[in-house]
């Protein structure tokens, strides 16, 4: 797979999304977030050449050094894996969004860097729905904690949450899953609060995800191919 032909698997998924929406009956405005973990900058400017506007990335140094690679390229750029506290310091500067906060920790050492920073950050929340033992998130009895701790921070912006399916081919649990995770939201947002944002879906299960209301699709594989 190669980037000449990323216009055309975005398209794919674009009309897959419109047809697995009208399927289900929903109408949430999705957002294609472009993993480029793992490849090079070159996958950011065919990203941005498609008319996709946010990527994301696992490794905050990583996208450092894509960014300085990738100046004049007006896109927004995600950080989607599990953050080390000693990296905060970079976050500000380097992001727009953070889907994979799950601690105080993590809210406090951000909090404090954007103030350093003189910046403001949109976060969300990531909730180990499913259990697994070997996947970052919180419990989802600690989500609303998490969000009060958010909103009581000058810099930091809460739009909503994340979660990561089990890996697996059953479409079933999949989407019992994301339900779980957009129920959750649900039960959280208010008119003050609306917790507009459901990062869930990769590019083994974004189907899924899609039937059940995600806005935030994380999509490497099937638009980049194997990392190399």
């Amino acid at each position: 797979m190669t980037f000449s032909g990323l216009a055309a698997r975005v398209a794919a998924v674009r009309e897959e999304i419109a047809a697995v929406q009208s399927r289900e009956g929903v109408r949430q405005p999705v957002t294609i977030v472009a993993i480029t973990k793992g490849h090079p900058p070159e996958a950011v400017r065919a990203a941005w050449a498609v008319g996709l506007t946010v990527v994301g990335e696992n490794r905050v140094q990583e996208a450092v050094v894509k960014r300085e690679s990738c100046e004049g390229v007006a896109i927004d750029w995600h950080l989607v894996g599990h953050l080390q506290t000693n990296k905060a310091r970079l976050v500000p500067h380097a992001f727009t969004m953070v889907h994979s906060v799950d601690s105080a920790k993590v809210i406090e050492a951000l909090d404090r860097e954007c103030g350093k920073a003189e910046a403001e950050l949109d976060v969300l929340i990531q909730v180990n729905v499913a259990g697994e033992g070997q996947k970052s998130g919180c419990q989802p009895g600690e989500t609303a904690t998490l969000v009060g701790d958010v909103l009581a921070r000058r810099r930091l912006r809460i739009r909503g949450l994340m979660t990561m399916a089990p890996l697996t081919v059953d479409e079933a649990l999949q989407r019992r899953t994301f339900a779980a995770l957009r129920t959750l939201r649900d039960d959280l947002a208010t008119a003050s609060v609306p917790l507009a944002d459901l990062s869930m879906g990769m590019s083994a299960d974004w189907r899924a995800a899609v039937a059940e209301g995600a806005t935030l699709l994380r999509l490497g594989t099937i638009l980049f191919g194997d990392r190399p």
